[in-house]
């Protein structure tokens, strides 16, 4: 299976799915730095703060997708959604440009990124193990897509303001007032404002509440949180979510680079 590098998964997991990641590029200012397996993260996120200048991210040229597809069999693609980045259409242009005409790839819009596109690569999976045909694996995870709930908490929303996205008076305020922003996808992948959480204690019980909200069944499902630098309140999370729903499988992952670019230090997300 084949996803971008915003798709976090622990090397277990990569090597238990068989995923081959192509990476995006990060910009911190002037620099561009590629999102791959050499990335020191650690460096990374010490040089992002540092980083008085725009951050942001590029999608993978649409030769990666390529390459890739070409030395896939029968295979799927998850990237992040269409509407946060060139990724998607990338890896479409990627498949036009396939030289063999025996492989075939079908690409999927997560309409979602980091913690969603996991969690839709685990679905994938499940399906494919129950040996279902190609078509009824492909309709099967577009309507689990359609159904799929996305949220996360940012702790620091310094990018944000870097990006443009937040005004820095705004954020001053935030800061001040110890407000943690909740967002998420609003369906069709693009990012909105659902509420605030003030302080980062409430965090755990706000996420465990929109669970039970959305109105989605938990019976036999599963859930994926990533998080940056926060696998205390990943922990959490997860203990609380198992004892008040259903899921029979909730993964914790930590976030790589594109993710802990834009969820940022002790950023939390929350896919089901």
């Amino acid at each position: 299976m084949i996803v971008d590098s915003c798709c976090d998964a622990t090397q277990a997991l990569i090597k238990e799915l068989n995923l081959i990641k192509i990476p995006l590029n990060l910009m911190l200012g002037d620099r561009e730095i590629v999102d791959n397996e050499q990335l020191d993260l650690t460096q990374f996120m010490a040089d992002m703060k540092a980083c008085t200048g725009k951050v942001g991210s590029s999608a993978p040229a649409p030769a990666l997708y390529q390459e890739a597809f070409d030395q896939a069999e029968n295979s799927f693609a998850v990237t992040l959604s269409s509407r946060l980045s060139s990724s998607y259409s990338s890896a479409m242009l990627g498949k036009e440009m396939m030289e063999s005409t025996s492989n075939d790839v079908y690409v999927f819009d997560s309409k979602s990124a980091s913690a969603g596109q996991l969690l839709i690569v685990l679905k994938i999976y499940e399906l494919a193990q129950l040996g279902l045909a190609k078509s009824d694996i492909i309709s099967r995870t577009e309507d689990f897509i359609k159904h799929m709930k996305t949220y996360f908490v940012l702790d620091n929303i310094d990018n944000l303001m870097k990006n443009g996205r937040l005004s820095k008076v705004k954020g001053k305020l935030i800061n001040m007032l110890n407000i943690k922003p909740l967002l998420g996808s609003d369906g069709d992948g693009n990012i909105v404002s659902y509420s605030n959480v003030k302080g980062q204690t409430k965090i755990v019980k706000k996420l465990v509440d929109t669970i039970s909200d959305s109105g989605k069944s938990t019976v036999g499902e599963k859930a994926v949180i990533s998080h940056c630098n926060n696998e205390d309140l990943a922990n959490r999370l997860k203990q609380a979510i198992a004892e008040r729903f259903q899921f029979k499988d909730i993964v914790v992952v930590p976030t790589g680079g594109v993710s802990s670019l834009y969820a940022n230090d002790k950023g939390i997300i929350l896919a089901f």
